[in-house]
């Protein structure tokens, strides 16, 4: 496949299951980070699928796969990493799906508040933060968290998204 020339050949499925202000908006916000980390990471054409749940919910998941009781602000489901036991998915409509984002709403908001920026920077963060896991980028190490961290704070800044 041909890497991504513009910010259409990504993808982006948005999902609420939760009441949020100004939804459209917002929606703009994640599809424009999703397109910008295509085309920095020079991603052949792509989907991505967002779901903007309560804290309920995304405890529930955080349980589920992580074994971890207590809500998170976005978790990452990547279908590019696959174990001996998963199944790989064949690629439909020439586009390659990168998996799915599951992003809290409440956590959003209370962090924007606690880091004093708008909701808008923290969600665009958290996409931000959400896509790269998809592509296989990691936080455990030092040196990988800065790489991450870096590439992150590079498409924010490219955007407006600044604290």
């Amino acid at each position: 496949m041909e890497p991504i020339e513009e910010a259409e050949d990504i993808l982006v499925r948005i999902a609420y299951e939760v009441s949020v202000p100004h939804e459209e908006k917002l929606s703009e916000i994640m599809e424009r980070i999703c397109a910008a980390i295509a085309v920095a990471e020079d991603l052949a054409p792509s989907e991505v699928s967002i779901t903007v749940v309560d804290e309920e919910t995304i405890q529930a998941y955080n349980n589920t796969y992580r074994m971890i009781d207590a809500p998170t602000d976005v978790l990452s489901f990547s279908m590019l990493e696959t174990t001996e036991e998963e199944i790989e998915f064949e690629t439909l409509y020439d586009r390659q799906m990168l998996g799915d984002l599951i992003i809290c709403w409440e956590k959003t908001e209370r962090q924007a508040l606690e880091y004093g920026h708008s909701v808008e920077r923290e969600l665009a963060f958290l996409t931000a933060h959400g896509m790269f896991h998809l592509l296989g980028y990691d936080h455990q190490i030092p040196d990988e968290e800065a790489a991450m961290m870096r590439k992150q704070e590079e498409v924010l800044t490219a955007l407006g998204f600044v604290r």
